[in-house]
């Protein structure tokens, strides 16, 4: 299987592209000559991302401002996108943020905001623009989850408890989809070095060994190389991330509960 050819008016949509994983995949996307439409609040940096990505590859690049948290917001988005006369050949559910504290010691708004933006957005993304691949009889949806999607994660509990949610509903959407052309990969990395560790100060990285690590240029490009072969599931990054947390899905929760509690120890200690 391969990713959709690209056309004048096709597009691969990137939430959270104006840094990490998302920029990632529009720079690896648009050297593949796909037109690219970047999503994120961060309209200044879209904006250099995508004058270099034109500049560069020679494709269209689009730019929507936007909080995907926002369903006013996502509806701006999809406006512009039929506005701008692009097809949506190619979906990236990337965009999130984490919580590093206890839940009783959150903000209640943020914690809202963070199932938003990471479950609610993606499946309303979903929902708008999967059944138009289903109708041309093809396209590739990549849902980018994480390894904390595995097992509870104390301490993180919404965003592990997102990610499952992610993971799920894209490998459930891989199966129903798979007979009609499109293909659906959940993308599940382990800790990347991005801005995304510095925007939500987890304390965990200090407790895991540098060895599991990945760029974001490696977790985009094993993302599309999967997607690009039909994978449900990938987690990027070599042997050594898979035998770090793959085996996570398969071990109880009351086994994994105490080791996850004893990395996220600075987390609950936060109040």
């Amino acid at each position: 299987m391969a990713l959709p050819d690209p056309s004048p008016t096709s597009t691969a949509l990137v939430t959270g592209a104006s840094s990490g994983i998302g920029e990632e995949f529009a720079r690896q996307l648009a050297a593949r000559g796909h037109g690219v439409t970047v999503v994120a609040r961060r309209e200044e940096r879209l904006r250099k991302l995508a004058d270099e990505l034109a500049r560069d590859h020679g494709v269209r690049a689009e730019v929507v401002a936007a909080d995907l948290g926002d369903e006013g917001d996502r509806d701006r988005l999809a406006s512009e996108v039929e506005r701008l006369g692009l097809t949506v050949e190619i979906l990236v559910d990337n965009a999130g943020f984490g919580i590093y504290r206890p839940f009783h010691t959150s903000d209640r708004a943020r914690e809202l905001e963070q199932v938003r933006v990471q479950v609610e957005a993606v499946v309303d993304l979903n929902a708008r623009f999967v059944p138009g691949m289903v109708e041309r009889g093809r396209g590739a949806v990549i849902v980018v989850s994480s390894t904390a999607g595995f097992q509870p994660l104390p301490g993180n509990g919404t965003y592990a408890a997102s990610k499952a949610f992610s993971l799920f509903h894209a490998e459930s959407l891989a199966d129903e989809l798979r007979p009609h052309g499109v293909t659906v990969t959940a993308v599940c990395p382990g800790p990347v070095e991005t801005g995304f560790q510095e925007v939500s100060e987890p304390a965990f990285a200090d407790h895991l060994p540098r060895v599991v690590w990945r760029g974001p240029e490696r977790v985009a490009r094993d993302a599309l190389r999967a997607a690009e072969r039909g994978q449900r599931t990938v987690v990027p990054g070599g042997v050594a991330v898979k035998a770090a947390f793959a085996g996570n899905r398969l071990i109880p929760a009351r086994l994994t509960l105490p080791v996850s509690r004893w990395i996220m120890r600075d987390e609950l200690r936060r109040s």
